[in-house]
């Protein structure tokens, strides 16, 4: 009996900024970086074919997904992305804006065949604005803060969640080490939560982050996650039963960097 075509997962993490484009905004990201090894071991153990990818450019980002929409799918899509960012965008590593709509619209079911009536679920790293709870300053994953968000929710397709690290307007925090929001999701992917229903699944994410505070210089900043979706069944994204530490032989692993 052949073998059942794995889920994909697509991930790429901008931690190091390079280029004459680049603001003083847009500093490194080591914590990024460290986390990355994490993702790629949960969602293998989770059965997933992982595509992980780094410091890549606009154009590179969208060749990316496009290349998704002629590859095979098993039963789910997930793509993480992990970079600075505006409301309603993220930067490439040469500090240009990779907006969420053009990548949402290149998985639209008219457009990517592949995935038409299957889950496509976004997990997104980024922040979405500088402003902080009770009013605190400080370096982070963003630029220059937007108000206008309502279209970048219009804009998410049929059968898609997309979960966003923070409120439209606030920073993302992120340390040396990891991320609040991606170290909340992946300790739901080691842990038993991983056969939780999505929406549940995001919904757990957030009471995680909200009831944390930020650490070290940034201490008692605040952070809640958000998310959107446009399925309308339960799916269970996670819940395939988890390989054994070191059995990752079946996963893909293809890493990509642009770092200079």
């Amino acid at each position: 009996m052949a073998s059942q075509t794995k889920s994909r997962a697509l991930i790429i993490v901008n931690y190091n900024f390079h280029g004459r484009n680049v603001e003083s905004t847009l500093t490194e990201r080591p914590g990024a970086r460290k986390e990355a090894d994490r993702i790629f071991i949960a969602l293998s153990k989770c059965h997933y074919a992982v595509k992980f990818h780094f410091d890549l450019t606009a154009k590179e980002i969208e060749e990316l997904y496009e290349e998704e929409c002629h590859a095979d799918h098993g039963e789910f899509f997930v793509s993480i992305l992990s970079s600075h960012g505006e409301e309603g965008i993220i930067y490439d590593c040469e500090g240009q804006p990779v907006h969420l709509k053009r990548i949402f619209q290149i998985l639209e079911p008219e457009r990517c065949h592949k995935l038409a009536g299957k889950p496509k679920i976004f997990f997104i790293q980024a922040c979405r604005g500088v402003e902080i709870d009770q009013g605190v300053w400080l370096q982070t994953d963003s630029g220059e803060a937007q108000t206008e968000c309502f279209s970048h929710y219009l804009s998410v397709p049929q059968d898609m969640a997309v979960m966003y690290s923070c409120c439209p307007g606030y920073a993302s925090f992120i340390n040396r080490w990891e991320s609040m929001f991606l170290k909340a999701l992946l300790d739901l992917l080691e842990g038993e939560e991983c056969h939780l229903e999505v929406a549940r699944l995001m919904t757990r994410i957030s009471r995680t982050v909200a009831l944390q505070e930020a650490k070290g210089k940034y201490r008692g900043g605040k952070e809640m996650p958000c998310f959107v979706t446009k399925m309308v069944r339960e799916v269970y994204p996670f819940s395939q039963g988890r390989q054994a530490s070191g059995d990752l032989s079946s996963s893909t692993r293809e890493c990509s960097s642009n770092k200079v």
